[in-house]
């Protein structure tokens, strides 16, 4: 298959296994799904969603995480890693949305991306995903995957991002972030598959004889 023909097949294939993409993080809101992604940071969507009611029972908005203590803040999500790091990035973000957005997450990229802890890939998801604008989220499993497929080189998920943005339909953008994710866990997972076993792989490759060896970003 040429590129372009793998990726039409990948994006049929994947609707037609996940025709709902249900967003892995339990949240609320914008603001509930910016601190939950920001917790996901090397840490699994499972584990998040075991830390966050005790978090947002705590504080679920801006204004009120904003007066918590940072240690007790940190105390509560210590199992999902990064704790020092995290604690004091939720406290501070809180702050500045209440200092400078009156407490609304603003529908910014560039202004997300100013947050503490927050990235392109952590903006990108609350962009998509909260307010609906097209963005391609690119994490470790999506990055994999896109060189599984030969729709990338693989060097680093700024041009996997923008490789796997010129293959797809702006329109595709959203959905097929989750339907990547969803598969990779279930069919094409770092260890269950070398890029020989899995549905997509041995049919976009179906000569391929020896593992595919993935650039980590």
């Amino acid at each position: 298959m040429l590129k372009k023909e793998r990726a039409a097949y990948i994006a049929q294939r994947l609707q037609e296994l996940y025709p709902d993409q249900p967003i892995p993080l339990d949240h609320k809101d914008p603001y509930t799904l910016l601190v939950a992604v920001l917790l996901s940071a090397q840490c699994t969507d499972a584990r998040v969603n075991q830390i966050t009611p005790a978090l947002f029972e705590l504080a679920d908005n801006p204004f009120d995480m904003a007066k918590q203590n940072v240690e007790i803040i940190r105390a509560i999500i210590r199992p999902c890693g990064l704790s020092p790091q995290k604690s004091s990035a939720i406290k501070r973000l809180s702050e500045i949305l209440v200092e400078k957005y009156n407490g609304v997450v603003p529908q910014s990229m560039a202004a997300l991306e100013t947050l503490p802890g927050v990235g392109h890939k952590t903006s990108s998801v609350v962009m998509s995903q909260a307010f609906g604008v097209p963005a391609f989220a690119v994490d470790t499993h999506i990055h994999r995957l896109a060189q599984r497929w030969g729709l990338t080189n693989g060097k680093n998920v700024v041009q996997t991002e923008k490789d796997l943005k010129s293959l797809f339909p702006k329109d595709r953008w959203i959905a097929l972030h989750l339907q990547i994710i969803f598969y990779g866990r279930e069919y094409c997972s770092a260890r269950g598959c070398d890029g020989r076993v899995c549905e997509i792989c041995t049919t976009c490759y179906p000569r391929r004889r020896n593992p595919k060896i993935v650039h980590k970003p």
